[in-house]
């Protein structure tokens, strides 16, 4: 498999493959019901609109009629389409959950519920973001960025573990995986840079199969290797990052805002630790993030 290197590629190698079954919970608002259709036309997937059927008949007169491979669950009340959305996939009527105009909270409260839920017990839940950056050529798996305010060690192996794992279904045979931190030196007043030292070491003893681990590195280091010659540093990753692993929510969210705002970044984004990968986007995400969130959860998911 030739290594998908633009969120294009993500979409057309979905193509003609075996399309995956998608349940959005709530799935009565625009820009949501465009990227599922869309999802649905292209046989991406194969889509379950748990939503008020009333409501997507009134869209109807403006986006058309919904196209093959879209089905409906009638179900007006969003904190119940939810649960109903969530006990598709936990079923296993579906392949991949979907955010609907549904709260984050309600949704989020569905997929952690210890009864009926999707999160399995030890399991870290976190998110995944793929980015594709106009100057760079290569896209970048990042974490956490949206769930885990201060992730401590186990947390950070397993975030890296769930990036690994999408990194490899995009061809990345062996991701270069970048442990962020202020500066490329071990501070004990940095606990940052003390935890993924430790990370750095557990990979040299092969936790993480073939993967090229190191840390801490300042950003610049991550990704450039113009930066890399300027301060001569010498690491195996360095300037050549595929995955970045935040210390905190903190730092990854700016990261992740200011690519997107600033930078032109077009982004694909997943909840992940889960029996099935979750597309979580805000309200106000455009049908082509909503789109590109479907494919990496159908990606993801195979």
């Amino acid at each position: 498999m030739t290594a998908i290197t633009r969120l294009d590629d993500l979409l057309s190698g979905l193509k003609g493959a075996a399309p995956r079954r998608l349940a959005v919970a709530a799935g009565h608002d625009p820009h949501t019901l465009e990227a599922a259709m869309r999802a649905a036309a292209e046989g991406i997937a194969l889509v379950t609109l748990v939503a008020d059927k009333r409501r997507l008949d009134e869209m109807a007169a403006t986006l058309g009629p919904l196209p093959a491979g879209v089905n409906v669950v009638d179900e007006a009340d969003p904190s119940i389409a939810a649960a109903r959305a969530v006990a598709l996939v936990r079923s296993g009527q579906a392949d991949v959950l979907m955010k609907g105009l549904v709260a984050t909270s309600d949704y989020m409260k569905r997929i952690l519920d210890r009864e009926l839920g999707l999160l399995p017990p030890g399991r870290v839940l976190s998110h995944v973001t793929v980015l594709e950056l106009p100057r760079l050529p290569r896209l970048l798996f990042v974490a956490d960025v949206a769930i885990i305010p201060q992730p401590d060690v186990a947390a950070k192996m397993q975030i890296l573990e769930y990036c690994l794992h999408a990194a490899r279904s995009f061809g990345i045979v062996r991701p270069r995986v970048a442990l962020i931190a202020a500066t490329e030196k071990v501070s004990a007043k940095m606990p940052a840079t003390v935890e993924a030292d430790e990370i750095r070491r557990l990979a040299l003893d092969g936790r993480f199969g073939d993967a090229i681990v190191d840390g801490p590195l300042a950003l610049d280091v991550a990704i450039s290797p113009e930066a890399c010659r300027i301060k001569e540093l010498d690491s195996p990753v360095g300037g050549l990052a595929d995955i970045l692993v935040f210390p905190n929510i903190e730092t990854g969210n700016v990261f992740y805002k200011t690519a997107t705002q600033l930078a032109g970044a077009r982004v694909a984004a997943a909840v992940v630790g889960t029996t099935a990968p979750c597309v979580l986007t805000s309200r106000a995400d455009d049908e082509e993030s909503k789109l590109l969130s479907i494919a990496l959860g159908c990606r993801l998911a195979g």
